[in-house]
């Protein structure tokens, strides 16, 4: 299952379409590897730590308390598009925006990682399944994936994927700063490849229609974005928290809708 970006809107879009999956009898707990970047880390973080997808469909309908307001501005989205394209060479482009990222003003580290342990149920990896947290090194622009054998905290890992440039600090791991594993790809679908059946949950499409199309040679895979009423509900900002319960509903009916599709290649629930 591979779990893409998209804010604090991802995270609520994500959970209701999970959510609405399992109510109709598809079996979450199947998966036998968990890719999430950004938005997709805290998912699939609270998922491997076996939180139910129930309660956290609820919990994104409730007053998003302790959730820090921001918006991606014009001038932030400029930047990144003038990275991106004085660069050919992604790694360098990603260096550029990681530069930008540690010379801006946000709020402190500490700050910003309390929220994400807020979200998080547990402070450790979880036994199972496999869960991998994407990340760039803001330096370097290497692209990272952190898991329970990296010797990363699960917090800090996770703090580093949703570390959006030049909105949330660069996060500090292992004497490293990173940034949002987004600078990549949305979703980085590509880390599913070798497995079958593969379900994407993608709230952002940056990159994924190729990684999508590179998978289906070898695997089943339904990927499933935003439909235009769950645009509209999660409209123009992706990191306002007040738009959170409605991003939830519009995600709760296309996994409704999508039941069927993602059945046919997924099953139900295990045992």
């Amino acid at each position: 299952m591979v779990l893409g970006s998209g804010g604090v809107t991802g995270v609520a879009w994500e959970t209701g379409v999970l959510a609405a999956l399992s109510a109709g009898g598809i079996g979450l707990d199947r998966a036998a590897l968990l890719v999430g970047t950004s938005a997709g880390a805290v998912v699939g973080a609270q998922l491997a730590a076996g939180e139910p997808i129930e309660r956290l469909f609820e919990r994104q309908l409730t007053p998003p308390d302790g959730e820090l307001p921001a918006r991606i501005g014009p001038a932030v989205l400029l930047r990144w598009g003038w990275a991106l394209a004085r660069h050919r060479d992604p790694v360098r482009a990603r260096a550029r925006i990681g530069r930008y990222a540690l010379a801006a003003r946000t709020v402190d580290e500490s700050v910003r990682r309390a929220v994400i342990a807020g979200r998080l149920p547990v402070d450790r990896w979880p036994a199972g399944p496999a869960l991998r947290v994407t990340a760039v090194d803001a330096e370097s622009g290497r692209f990272v994936v952190f898991g329970a054998d990296s010797g990363v905290s699960l917090v800090d890992a996770v703090a580093a994927s949703c570390a959006v440039p030049m909105v949330w600090p660069a996060m500090s791991v292992r004497g490293r700063r990173f940034v949002d594993g987004g600078v990549r790809s949305a979703a980085n679908a590509d880390l599913a490849d070798g497995h079958d059946p593969v379900l994407v949950v993608a709230p952002l499409g940056i990159g994924l229609a190729a990684q999508v199309r590179r998978l289906r040679r070898s695997a089943r895979v339904v990927a499933l974005r935003p439909d235009r009423a769950a645009r509209a509900a999660i409209g123009r900002n992706v990191l306002d928290p007040a738009r959170r319960a409605a991003a939830a509903r519009a995600g709760w009916a296309q996994g409704v809708a999508a039941r069927a599709e993602v059945a046919a290649i997924w099953g139900g629930r295990s045992g």
